[in-house]
């Protein structure tokens, strides 16, 4: 059984399209699934499209304030059902038909996670010139100062088993910029060591990229953070009763 959850903020223009494609292609390989969007605080008619298009498969939930992505995720993680769950962006940038072929290498590989990225020598991606700097710079970063030897934490599309995200997601503090990469440091500090990266193919939608020069300073500032209670706190190490408290509620 599959999991796909999917956040969107203020994603009216690209939802119907994004979920269409998907189920066209989910439909066509032989795996159960399930959609399950979450619509992170919109002020604009996301949930009202996404709701339109709920069926047994696809499922639909909206909250508010916004609270940012990682919040989105946790909140539908919780909520999925599957063995394996995947994380997408509503934006549309990546190509559906990559579920099934990341699954497909989590099986012959027994990857604890399986993510996408633009750095991937076989990938085609259509990306702004300034967005691969400032990526590069990043994971730079990255790499100097948790010795993460992934070359895009940042890439939307990425495949767990769900035993993966239960165990990390309760130790997850970040909720919106540097979300992925606490996510990853964690899964590596828990042991889930097997994490292979796997090419994509991305239109890039300039239209709902949130980073900015705000959202920069932001996920340096949360990058430390993490830097700080992984290497100082060592709070990742430590017993988290909170992890059963969160398991055990209805969030």
């Amino acid at each position: 059984m599959l999991s796909i959850i999917i956040p969107a903020y203020n994603e009216q223009k690209n939802i119907t399209k994004t979920i269409n494609n998907l189920v066209n292609n989910l439909d066509s390989i032989n795996r159960p699934y399930e959609i399950i969007i979450v619509s992170d605080g919109s002020k604009d008619k996301t949930f009202e499209y996404a709701n339109r298009l709920k069926s047994s498969k696809i499922k639909a939930f909206e909250y508010f304030p916004n609270h940012g992505k990682g919040y989105a995720l946790t909140f539908g993680t919780k909520h999925a059902s599957g063995d394996v769950v995947t994380f997408i962006d509503a934006g549309g940038d990546f190509d559906a038909e990559h579920i099934d072929k990341f699954i497909k290498l989590m099986e012959v590989f027994d990857a604890d996670i399986v993510i996408g990225s633009k750095r991937h020598p076989a990938s085609q991606v259509n990306y702004p010139f300034l967005r691969r700097v400032y990526s590069k710079i990043y994971q730079l970063m990255i790499r100097l100062l948790f010795n993460l030897r992934i070359s895009d934490t940042q890439a939307g599309l990425k495949v767990f088993k769900k035993k993966v995200l239960d165990d990390v997601l309760p130790r997850v503090l970040v909720k919106k910029y540097a979300f992925d990469l606490e996510l990853l440091v964690i899964a590596k500090r828990l042991g889930y060591t097997r994490i292979f990266e796997a090419p994509v193919k991305m239109d890039f939608n300039s239209v709902t990229s949130g980073i900015n020069f705000k959202a920069i300073y932001y996920i340096i500032v949360d990058t430390l953070a993490i830097f700080y209670r992984r290497y100082i706190l060592r709070y990742y190490d430590k017993p988290h009763i909170k992890t059963q408290k969160i398991q055990n509620s209805n969030f």
